[in-house]
């Protein structure tokens, strides 16, 4: 796997945060920063996919948004590396 080295600057704070949750999850700052870009590129393509999906079949319903928070509140019971 090839490897791209960026340079990026952060606010103070920020920066303190990133190096804070690094550490707690025992994780290289680099590491860290490269699973929550994976995260959030996830989640962008999740938000296009459910507004296709509500393009082609309509907006979803309140039920609908129930059951999937119960299915995503059980996954996260269950930790990061079970979904």
């Amino acid at each position: 796997m090839g490897v791209e080295k960026m340079s990026v600057s952060f606010d103070l704070e920020l920066g303190g945060a990133i190096r804070t949750a690094a550490e707690a999850s025992h994780q290289s700052v680099s590491a860290w920063l490269a699973e929550a870009a994976r995260d959030r590129i996830r989640l962008e393509a999740l938000g296009e996919a459910i507004g296709a999906w509500e393009v082609a079949h309509g907006p979803l319903t309140e039920d609908e948004l129930a059951r999937a928070s119960r299915v995503v509140t059980r996954q996260g019971r269950r930790g990061r590396g079970a979904a």
